[in-house]
């Protein structure tokens, strides 16, 4: 539900592929949230490709995640079960705080489409520092589905009775405290 007499405010994204085998050019997932992004109004800030190694992964984020002109990062790809799959092995521990009803959500949207394969994403989500970052599987369907039912909304300041953007100012308060 969307209150009209609120303004919309613009957040800024960046969205990281994680493939061996994509460049931007032919990259689908990475395509499809970028180009969401920006008709819903939001900014995209950064977009990169990273191939399927914790390190580069966390590389990556850490640096958006420290960069004052990106309010949420989104990756797409390896969250699934095979040796290359390290998405969420990368992120995960870099979570200040973790957001499990991102997973549960986007799962119960998955099902309705795909059914029990979605058993075979390890999607997940979490804030570090004062950034949000969103793990979802790398198939476009996926990132569709994540966007359109789940975080459109949610990075809508309109979206009542709660929403992502009303909070943003609050974010470094787990920071503060835990300095004083």
């Amino acid at each position: 539900m969307a209150e009209n007499d609120r303004q919309f405010i613009p957040v800024r994204f960046a969205v990281l592929t994680v493939s061996d085998s994509r460049a931007l050019e032919d990259d689908k997932s990475g395509r499809t949230l970028a180009e969401r992004i920006e008709k819903a109004g939001h900014h995209l800030a950064d977009r990169a490709i990273a191939p399927d190694e914790a390190e580069r992964i966390r590389e990556v984020v850490r640096a958006w995640c420290a960069d004052g002109a990106i309010d949420a990062v989104i990756t797409t790809g390896g969250t699934g079960f095979t040796g290359r799959d390290v998405t969420p092995e990368a992120l995960e521990p870099l979570f200040d705080k973790r957001m499990d009803g991102f997973s549960h959500v986007f799962h119960r949207v998955s099902f309705e489409k795909i059914g029990t394969s979605t058993i075979q994403s390890r999607a997940t989500a979490g804030l570090v520092g004062q950034t949000f970052v969103f793990v979802l599987p790398g198939s476009p369907g996926a990132c569709r589905d994540a966007w359109d039912h789940v975080l459109k909304d949610q990075f809508d300041y309109r979206h009542m009775p709660c929403n992502f953007v009303e909070i943003m100012p609050r974010l470094d308060e787990h920071l503060r405290r835990a300095k004083g």
